[in-house]
């Protein structure tokens, strides 16, 4: 857990920016543009110093070099980036026009996968500039592009998926009773910062009433014996994402509590069991779903089972209903049954799972009964 991962190479985003082309083309799009954002750091390893109005866009297509365009007074950072060897870089200067400067690198009558933060102010430019080309996100047109990861993307995701768990373990120590919903916030957030994360992404305390809302943020409500606490907590380590809840109690739970928790913890437990190479995304939420339902609190499950995790924490594929995408060796995504009840509590159970060639593991492995703490 304490250990730094090599790092990625230009090799390394030389072949992403390939793979990304070779998706595209495999995809009937004629490229790829990739503005500011997880995409291109992921592509490229560059980040630029600050989101501007100014166009910073990655191009890729099949059987052309890639090409970064950037503002002129940015590009002393972008050739420091990793992944710069492997790309060209076209710089634009202000009082110039970016898009006439990036029309030439695109068919004119092309359809796009755009990276899905890209500014509509770019976008429209592009469209000004070359009126025959259309766009589709790249969620919808390569929901896969990140999906699959490698082993170095792995040995990442278990890591945070460590540090997680050991803030977790450490958080059971604290005072949970007397104290602020923000309080015990800011002490998850310092304890993921002592346990590597370079970035912390949400620190979700649902005490009592509030856990009935999933996405709750820690507030002033003073935590009280006898609450049901939901604990969701996560961010980068290493660059890559940790994600995960439990649901803890201040004091003995009660017969009703108690049961609550069980029903969503075995839910859980069967989406896990669930998850092996070829079965769609929706069929881990079915397992999910129908086990919270056959308990009676089937519409008091009010969000999809999972989300993808890699450089970001929330990312494709969904396990949720529709989703026809079949699990793939190498996927990471969260499995996240809950159940809500209004004014009352709520129960979450999260942990992040890789699909291997056989079945799933489990990247984060503190107990899923429900802690008592004081």
């Amino acid at each position: 857990m304490t250990g730094t991962p090599e790092p990625f190479t230009a090799d390394d985003y030389r072949a992403r920016m390939e793979r990304a082309a070779r998706a595209a083309d495999a995809a009937g799009l004629a490229g790829v543009l990739v503005a500011p954002g997880p995409d291109l750091v992921w592509l490229t390893g560059y980040a630029p110093p600050a989101a501007t109005e100014r166009l910073t866009l990655l191009v890729l297509a099949a059987g052309q070099d890639p090409v970064l365009v950037v503002p002129t007074l940015e590009a002393p950072d972008a050739e420091k980036a990793v992944g710069a060897p492997a790309l060209k870089l076209r710089d634009w200067t202000d009082g110039k026009d970016p898009y006439t400067t990036t029309a030439p690198l695109l068919d004119a009558s092309g359809r796009f996968g755009v990276s899905d933060n890209a500014w509509a102010l770019h976008l429209l430019g592009l469209q000004k500039e070359l009126p025959g080309t259309s766009y589709v996100s790249l969620s919808e047109g390569l929901p896969m592009l990140r999906a699959v990861k490698d082993g170095a993307e792995l040995e990442r995701l278990a890591a945070a998926g460590a540090a997680a768990d050991a803030t977790y373990e450490e958080i059971l120590k604290v005072a949970f009773a007397g104290r602020r919903e923000s309080d015990v916030a800011g002490d998850l957030a310092d304890l993921l910062r002592r346990f590597g994360h370079e970035q912390v992404d949400f620190t979700v305390v649902g005490s009592g009433p509030n856990g009935a809302n999933p996405h709750h943020e820690a507030g002033s409500r003073v935590i009280e014996h006898g609450d049901t606490v939901v604990l969701d907590f996560g961010g980068l380590k290493h660059g890559y994402g940790s994600d995960t809840s439990r649901t803890v109690h201040v004091g003995e739970p009660g017969a009703e509590e108690q049961r609550v928790h069980d029903i969503v913890r075995t839910a859980q437990q069967a989406a896990f069991e669930a998850v092996r190479p070829g079965i769609a995304c929706q069929d881990v939420d079915r397992v999910a779903r129908a086990h919270i339902t056959e308990a009676g609190y089937g519409d008091r499950f009010i969000h999809r089972t999972g989300h993808g995790i890699g450089v970001t924490t929330h990312e494709p594929p969904y396990m949720i209903e529709g989703e026809e995408q079949p699990l793939v060796p190498g996927m990471c995504f969260s499995v996240e049954p809950g159940v809500y009840l209004p004014g009352r509590f709520g129960v979450r159970i999260e942990d992040i799972v890789t699909v291997t060639e056989d079945g799933g593991r489990r990247l984060n492995d503190t107990p899923r009964e429900m802690a008592v703490v004081n």
